[in-house]
């Protein structure tokens, strides 16, 4: 009987010290034409997988089992088995891909084509081109609803916010934003839709439902000219009250109180941070900086930095694994 309540002791020891599910990261290097993979266990690449040229937007098919990247130079969408890490497939795109938004069945996929001012939807299932949505000129941005019934486009050089009916495809409303806007992100609630734009050095906050826009988040950092302030990428906590904000070559993540609107926090990166993403479990944030060809680990409770990854020559997008 003693042995066995040891046995048994020593079994849930070694159970409650066993490592937590490690999630794994996906990070598209623009120049280096790769895609490094992380295991956020150990914090260490594990993979570097050879794409096609100019690797940016990238994310993973809702049932886990692709991850979809943006070839710009190649003109198209390849497809890596998330079992093999190997491209297996491509999406046919319009030229320039840049970042692309899929509906919550997984089902439909919607991509803005920055060389030609589309947007172009594709069959996920069929691996087909469905037809295309005419934007502003030069077209990034992408987001859509939790309800999938609203998409939104940014276009870089009209400076607006385009809200696109999914059901008739067609553009119902545009919203003009400051310059240059390279980002949209949803509330989880899907009250606000924010907006940054990286020349004019703020987020637009809009309102979906009236198409206007309803404040605005600035930035301020002691030290720094206002032009080396620009936003891009955003990343918001599930429960819609935290914002992180990548601040390009102030090389800093902005951390906002979604309620008031507010900067709370700038946390240092590493050189021009691009975009980021969450673990499934909210505890870390990764940023992707694309100067130091690295990506910072964010503690998202104590908003710290705890790590440093090298990877690919300008790593531009990330994805992490549902």
């Amino acid at each position: 009987m003693l042995r066995m309540w040891r046995v048994g002791l020593l079994s849930g020891l070694a159970l409650a010290a066993a490592p937590a599910h490690a999630f794994i990261a996906y990070v598209s290097n623009e120049k280096s034409n790769t895609v490094s993979v992380i295991d956020t266990d150990s914090w260490t690449v594990t993979k570097t997988i050879k794409v096609g040229q100019r690797p940016r937007g990238i994310d993973f098919t809702r049932d886990g089992k692709f991850v979809m990247v943006a070839v710009g130079d190649d003109d198209t969408i390849q497809m890596i088995d998330a079992k093999t890490q190997g491209v297996v497939d491509s999406l046919p795109s319009g030229p320039d891909p840049e970042l692309f938004a899929q509906d919550a069945a997984g089902k439909i996929l919607y991509v803005a084509n920055e060389n030609d001012n589309t947007v172009t939807v594709i069959d996920l299932e069929k691996r087909a081109r469905l037809g295309d949505i005419q934007v502003g000129v030069e077209p990034e941005g992408m987001t859509i609803s939790p309800d999938g019934k609203t998409l939104i486009n940014t276009s870089e050089t009209t400076n607006m916010a385009h809200f696109i009916d999914t059901s008739s495809r067609q553009i119902v409303a545009n919203v003009l934003v400051d310059a240059r806007p390279r980002f949209a992100e949803f509330k989880h609630d899907a009250s606000e839709v924010w907006v940054s734009s990286e020349i004019g050095g703020t987020v637009s906050i809009i309102d979906p439902g009236k198409h206007e826009v309803i404040g605005k988040v600035n930035f301020e950092i002691p030290g720094l000219r206002k032009e080396a302030i620009q936003p891009v990428g955003i990343g918001m906590t599930k429960d819609d009250k935290t914002a992180f904000v990548a601040l390009g070559p102030a090389n800093r993540i902005a951390v906002v109180d979604v309620a008031s609107r507010k900067v709370t926090k700038y946390l240092l990166v590493g050189q021009r941070v691009w975009h980021m993403a969450f673990t499934p479990d909210e505890k870390y944030l990764l940023t992707t900086n694309g100067v130091s060809n690295d990506v910072s680990v964010i503690d998202v409770a104590a908003q710290k930095v705890i790590k440093t990854i090298q990877v690919g020559e300008l790593p531009w997008g990330i994805a992490i694994a549902p």
